[in-house]
């Protein structure tokens, strides 16, 4: 008799939201695999819903990988196992802390280190540098990527933006008159089980490499070029702040706190006041780079590190 294969999930989660997409994805492989759940537990937990400025004050660390510590590991890291899905969310355009936290520890290095690795996010929509940066400790850690699935709020850019904030600070998911209900659609959660038939085939046959190609055929990442530009302009914008921040204390640090006003002020105008500027600009950029960005799209789809 032959065994179940072995799954691993790692995951974190503060609303619960990238657990539904779990259960989801992993519905049709019920009975059939053996899966064990491994949720990351930060040591100080993060709040839900969060303070504004509590908020704004874990991007230093997030985006220079300094996160807060995890509790240990409750899973064997010496346990075999055929595939790990690593489940996470993009905090500030990288890993959320949690996640980071696992990647770098030891433990985590140990645990991952010779698996078949599938990544599942959930996101706003902006996620290319997170899942890079995964790439990067998932090669350090001796992981091979074999698949890739991102699900994303698909409402307008700065809808989603605002019903995301709402949720955040105020812990209200439901669409109101004017809004729709924050976060992935119920739809695009509903369906991710479609998911499961490659996973469960490349844990059969053991042919991983043609595991992404028939995910991205169920359109398992779907990326648009100005996406591409936007998170770029983004991401040099939050290194700089990070390092602006962080050089006047640690998390919390009284010292640093009129930076984080500073950096929390100045976001909101730059995303409500000069998001159309930027919009603009990169569609010149998207006119002029066509080739360039089709080529930066089909990378950002795959799951090959630079």
């Amino acid at each position: 008799m032959n065994e179940r294969p072995k799954i691993l999930v790692v995951y974190y989660t503060q609303t619960g939201q990238l657990k539904r997409i779990i259960d989801h994805v992993l519905a049709p492989l019920e009975g059939k695999a053996d899966i064990t759940f491994e949720q990351l537990v930060p040591v100080t937990p993060f709040p839900f819903p969060w303070g504004k400025q509590q908020f704004y004050d874990t991007m230093p660390e997030t985006i220079q990988a300094t996160p807060r510590a995890i509790q240990p590991l409750k899973v064997d890291v010496n346990a075999s196992f055929d595939l790990v899905i690593l489940a996470y969310q993009p905090w500030f355009l990288s890993p959320s802390q949690p996640t980071a936290a696992f990647l770098q520890s030891e433990a985590g290095k140990q645990l991952l280190r010779g698996k078949k690795v599938v990544t599942l996010l959930g996101s706003r929509n902006m996620w290319l540098n997170a899942q890079e940066k995964v790439k990067q400790y998932l090669q350090q850690a001796g992981a091979s990527l074999v698949g890739n699935i991102v699900l994303v709020d698909k409402s307008p850019n700065l809808i989603s933006l605002i019903t995301i904030l709402r949720w955040a600070f105020k812990g209200k998911k439901e669409a109101t008159r004017f809004l729709p209900q924050a976060g992935v659609q119920e739809n695009e959660i509903i369906t991710a089980g479609r998911f499961a038939g490659p996973i469960a085939s490349a844990l059969a046959s053991g042919k991983w490499e043609e595991l992404h190609p028939q995910l991205l055929a169920l359109d398992s990442v779907e990326l648009l070029p100005n996406l591409v530009v936007l998170e770029g302009k983004g991401i040099r914008a939050f290194r700089f702040w990070a390092k602006f921040i962080s050089a006047k204390g640690g998390p919390g640090a009284p010292s640093r706190q009129g930076r984080v006003s500073m950096y929390r002020g100045l976001l909101l105008v730059g995303i409500f006041v000069l998001q159309p500027i930027s919009i603009i600009t990169s569609l010149i950029q998207l006119n002029l780079k066509k080739q360039q960005l089709r080529g930066e799209v089909d990378y950002y789809k795959g799951i090959t590190l630079r």
